[in-house]
């Protein structure tokens, strides 16, 4: 009979035990995920379940998911060009908007060239597993993306991790290498999982010293970091030639969907008609290559969105730090965590906050290691202050009356 497993197999073993851990989380009213957003309420709040939310739970740092102009941008497009497109990019599949969009992304990061794919996390997997191959080293922070990793795995490079944000380990990872060797270094600009910040002017120096390219992924720091929100280097005051690839997403600041790879026009050039991911796979859709372009159009012309947006983050952390909640080592960016220590009472906190109506998830492991699961409030520029300390102090008081705490987390 079709979908039953198949006895003494090794995938339906596999299978099996995810199934069991997930039954296991129902049995004990943990399992929390894939709630459905029905239908959004305007600024940061959302409903789901019936109930309208205060939402933490978004990547949308500036406040454009929904934006009128955005949605009456990607209706245009849907109008002009349909749905869909006519194939793969590299034949008949690229728009009008696609090249907009790019030289769009490239003006703004501030780079000869740019080149979009249909996922972010296709972009990683195509873009190092076409740059680098066997024979070669990337070196990765230990923290980077899946994405990343899976990118280099694919690549079939020889991969080396670095301890986390550490240079004196990243440079001793880069010393090891052959001299004659391609050398790639890959780093998130903001770590996802905790928030923080790479040391880019460290990172850019050692490249330069070693002769290794330097790729960045600005996921979570595009829209959010330097002044007006152009990212990492902007943030450190370094030209944007100073990293190779500069690779980000659509789907977080810019209120759509895809990935991106900015540099030079040579780069870009290769990986448009190299990289599987590009050649192989539809474009993004029409509708989102103008929410994209009518997003970047809206950031560069209300600064005050990126600027709210970190003085949320500030206060937020500054809030939270004063109830005695432990936010990891997070410094100024969009994502702060809340530490919690087992991966049930980080479910059972994210399940004691929604029925408040507070919608912020939990990260478990394998998403980040056992015994530090936490909570990851996404902070955006809409957010009001009463809103930022309401929420800072349901969870404290939420987290006080989990089982195992203060054991689970540090409580001034």
């Amino acid at each position: 009979m079709q979908g039953t497993l198949k006895v003494d197999d090794k995938i339906s073993a596999r299978i099996r035990g995810w199934h069991q851990r997930f039954e296991d989380l129902q049995a004990h009213g943990l399992y929390f995920f894939n709630q459905p957003i029905e239908e959004l309420c305007g600024g940061v709040r959302v409903r789901t379940g019936g109930r309208e939310m205060l939402m933490f739970a978004s990547y949308g740092y500036l406040g454009l998911l929904g934006h009128p102009r955005i949605n009456a941008a990607a209706k245009a497009a849907i109008d002009a060009f349909g749905t869909g497109t006519h194939g793969v990019r590299l034949l008949a599949g690229t728009l009008k908007l696609h090249t907009e969009l790019e030289q769009t992304i490239a003006r703004f990061k501030h780079t000869d060239a740019a080149v979009t794919f249909s996922s972010g996390y296709v972009t990683n997997l195509t873009a190092i597993s076409t740059m680098v191959g066997r024979h070669d080293v990337v070196i990765c922070d230990k923290l980077n993306h899946a994405s990343i990793v899976d990118g280099c795995l694919l690549s079939g490079a020889d991969l080396v991790r670095f301890r986390h944000n550490d240079m004196a380990d990243l440079e001793r990872c880069l010393q090891k290498v052959e001299d004659d060797a391609a050398k790639l270094v890959v780093v998130d600009a903001v770590f996802s999982m905790d928030g923080d910040i790479v040391n880019l002017p460290r990172v850019v120096e050692l490249c330069q010293k070693y002769g290794a390219w330097l790729m960045v992924d600005e996921a979570h720091s595009i829209g959010v970091l330097g002044r007006q929100g152009r990212g990492l280097a902007e943030h450190f005051g370094l030209a944007a030639s100073q990293i190779d690839i500069l690779m980000g997403t659509l789907s977080k600041s810019l209120a759509s969907c895809g990935g991106y790879v900015a540099g030079g026009h040579d780069l870009i050039r290769y990986l448009r008609y190299t990289c599987p991911g590009f050649i192989f796979s539809a474009g993004i859709s029409p509708a989102n290559a103008a929410a994209a372009l009518k997003a970047i159009e809206m950031v560069e012309a209300e600064p005050w969105r990126v600027e709210g947006l970190r003085d949320n983050a500030l206060a937020f952390s500054a809030m939270a730090r004063a109830r005695g909640l432990d936010t990891g080592p997070a410094n100024g960016s969009g994502v702060i965590p809340v530490m919690v220590g087992e991966d049930a009472a980080a479910i059972l906190l994210s399940n004691d906050l929604f029925a408040a109506g507070l919608n912020v998830q939990p990260l478990v492991s394998p998403a980040v290691d056992p015994g530090k699961a936490r909570l990851r409030f996404f902070i955006s520029c809409l957010h009001t202050n009463t809103q930022l300390a309401a929420a800072v102090d349901l969870t404290a008081q939420k987290l006080r009356s989990i089982p195992q705490w203060p054991a689970a987390g540090s409580p001034a």
